[in-house]
């Protein structure tokens, strides 16, 4: 059986079944799983482990739109229960940032069905949600990307914007606390004490796009009861991390829960590029199935693809 070797200086890894050897170890009464690359090249994992639970790039990545210019491809779906198409909206659009303010210039749409209202607004949450991340509505000032400090907070909004603000934070950060989501808001921190009581946690080395990067996942355990099942939120996520930086290259997450009043089930595939020494989104892909109280079921899927960055 042969060998692989990937060479990095100081570095060797080894991938051989037969003598692989994953370990599990306990950090601060938490398991994680050490794949047989960590273990055998005695990565520093406390450390690492440490990075990736801090980690804000993630959110920073989407909070660094709005100090930039780009360019973006923008293409949304929305179906019926039968899967056929309900509506859609395509779009080249331009976001230009200068004297600290950024705009957004529709180079070509063209929607169809009733994704717009008669007024030309939004009749669904996804596009609510999609342009809230990737548009601005008229001028907007006086923004930073600064993530040091900043909470999750749907202070000053209510009804039906707190609503959209609530689901944004749940989609597109999944693993940290969101306050004011029923039943649920406490279940979404992968790294308290109860969340170890239900996830598995793994820590890989792997080659990725010429280069090398720590991939973490988490699963739920499989030998869980019926009660603590139903405390699960995040049915899988498996973030790519710059094995120099720990900056997010990439994530992959997948969403669900039943809670009465509300339902989901979301898939997300980000990837990340850098623009000078900034993190940004590249692509992102969103496929969702979601329902709340006297709201209609909403099943849609998007694709972002950004590109002509620059930070003039």
């Amino acid at each position: 059986m042969k060998f692989l070797k990937l060479f990095i200086p100081g570095l060797l890894l080894f991938s051989n079944p037969i003598l692989a050897q994953d370990t599990t170890v306990i950090l601060e009464n938490q398991s994680v799983m050490l794949k047989e690359v960590v273990v055998r090249n005695k990565l520093d994992y406390k450390t690492i482990l440490q990075q990736i639970e801090n980690d804000t790039s993630f959110y920073k990545a989407f909070r660094n739109l709005h100090v930039i210019s780009f360019s973006s491809y923008n293409s949304i779906r929305m179906f019926n229960k039968d899967g056929s198409e309900r509506a859609s909206y395509k779009s080249e659009t331009k976001q230009v940032r200068k004297n600290g303010c950024r705009t957004t210039e529709i180079i070509s749409q063209k929607s169809t069905g009733d994704f717009f209202d008669k007024d030309s607004n939004y009749n669904y949450t996804t596009g609510e949600m999609y342009a809230s991340l990737f548009f601005t509505k008229g001028k907007v000032c006086g923004e930073n990307n600064i993530v040091a400090g900043r909470k999750f907070s749907t202070a000053g909004k209510s009804g039906t914007e707190k609503h959209k603000e609530q689901l944004k934070m749940l989609f597109f950060n999944p693993g940290k606390k969101i306050p004011g989501i029923p039943f649920i808001g406490n279940k979404l921190d992968l790294y308290d004490d109860d969340a170890h009581k239900l996830y598995n946690y793994q820590l890989d080395f792997v080659s990725y796009k010429g280069s090398f990067a720590y991939v973490f996942s988490i699963t739920p355990k499989e030998d869980l009861g019926y009660f603590k099942k139903n405390d699960i939120v995040v049915d899988n996520m498996v973030t790519w991390f710059d094995y120099k930086t720990f900056d997010v290259l990439a994530r992959n997450y997948s969403l669900s829960y039943k809670a009465g009043v509300y339902d989901f089930d979301v898939t997300m595939e980000v990837e990340m590029t850098n623009v000078g020494n900034l993190l940004v989104p590249q692509v992102m892909r969103y496929k969702g199935n979601f329902s709340a109280a006297f709201k209609k079921r909403e099943r849609g899927e998007f694709t972002a693809t950004l590109l002509n960055y620059s930070l003039k």
